[in-house]
C-alpha cells in the first residue's frame, strides 16, 4: 500500500521511507482528534506528516525517510466497512491509503481536492484487487 501511493501520488521521495502505523480503538482517536484538531469526537483515521515543521537534518546514508505515522479507528474500520457494504481489508486499505496521501501532502478541504484524493485511493486499491462491494 505504502510503495504503490508513492508511486501513484507522483512522489520523488523514493521507496526507502518508513510509515509508522497504529491502530486504535474509537476512544484512543477520539482523544487524539480533540488534542491535536480540536475536533471532539472519534474519526476513522489520521496522519502525523514528519516531513512538515521543523528541518529533520541529515539523516544517515541507508536510513528510511520517516514520513510520518497514520493512526486508525479499528471500531471505525468495521462499521464503516458494514455501512458501505464492503470487505473490512478494503476499508482498512482505504484508510491507511488515505493516511498516505495526507503525509504526502494531499488535503481535502476542496470538493476538487477531495475527488483527487479518492480518486488516487481508488486507484492504489484497485490495483491491489480491494474493489467495493
Amino acid at each position: 500500500m505504502v510503495a504503490r501511493t508513492l508511486k501513484l501520488a507522483g512522489s520523488d521521495l523514493g521507496e526507502n521511507v518508513s510509515v509508522s502505523i497504529t491502530f486504535v480503538d474509537d476512544e484512543a482517536i477520539h482523544q487524539l482528534n480533540r488534542e491535536h484538531r480540536g475536533i471532539d469526537r472519534p474519526t476513522d483515521v489520521l496522519s502525523f506528516s514528519q516531513l512538515e515543521g521543523e528541518d529533520m537534518g541529515v539523516l544517515p546514508e541507508g536510513e528510511p525517510l520517516p514520513l510520518g505515522d497514520i493512526v486508525i479507528s479499528l471500531e471505525r474500520c468495521r462499521e464503516q466497512a458494514a455501512e458501505y457494504g464492503h470487505s473490512f481489508e478494503r476499508e482498512l486499505g482505504f484508510l491507511t491509503g488515505h493516511g498516505m496521501l495526507h503525509l504526502l501532502g494531499y488535503d481535502h478541504q476542496t470538493p476538487e481536492d477531495e475527488a483527487v484524493m479518492m480518486a488516487k485511493t481508488e486507484q492504489v486499491l484497485g490495483e491491489l484487487g480491494l474493489k467495493r462491494g
